[in-house]
């Protein structure tokens, strides 16, 4: 089951690079998981997820920018990786798997990439406009990653 969740953390990383992440450190820093004799403890630290939360409102505002690459570029798309890699990871290591974890949210990294801008592709045309899509993509993005570190 937590290859499953590490899988889904990783499709969240595809959508919002920084919520998968974001959400992973609050779940560990409120003792939701136990990560802290693993590589991936320094989430659960104090001021990680204060640190990556805003990091991640940061990332929901300039999605909206016009002038924002897609996260399909190399850049973007690397970033989208290692999200996935360290959220799978953490969830993965809280059940003993952490490697298998990585892979799983390698895996769901890219599938959320790449879906995820062909679902919010069509949700622009159907509403006009960009902004609409993207404002329901960051609520997806959130809602699933609460559900599935809560979950874990």
């Amino acid at each position: 089951m937590l290859l499953v969740l590490a899988l889904l953390i990783g499709v969240v990383a595809g959508l919002r690079a920084l919520t998968a992440p974001a959400a992973v450190a609050w779940a560990a820093s409120l003792g939701w998981f136990d990560i802290s004799q693993t590589p991936l403890a320094f989430l659960g630290y104090q001021w990680t997820p204060w640190i990556l939360t805003v990091l991640a409102a940061g990332e929901f505002v300039a999605d909206q920018l016009p002038g924002t690459p897609s996260r399909k570029v190399p850049m973007q798309f690397g970033a989208r990786l290692v999200s996935g890699a360290l959220s799978g990871g953490a969830i993965g290591a809280a059940g003993g798997s952490l490697w298998l974890g990585v892979v799983a949210g390698i895996i769901g990294a890219v599938v959320g990439t790449y879906g995820g801008a062909a679902v919010r592709a069509r949700l622009a045309a159907s509403f006009g406009r960009d902004l609409p899509a993207g404002i329901v993509e960051d609520v997806v993005a959130v809602v699933a990653a609460v559900l599935i570190v809560s979950a874990v």
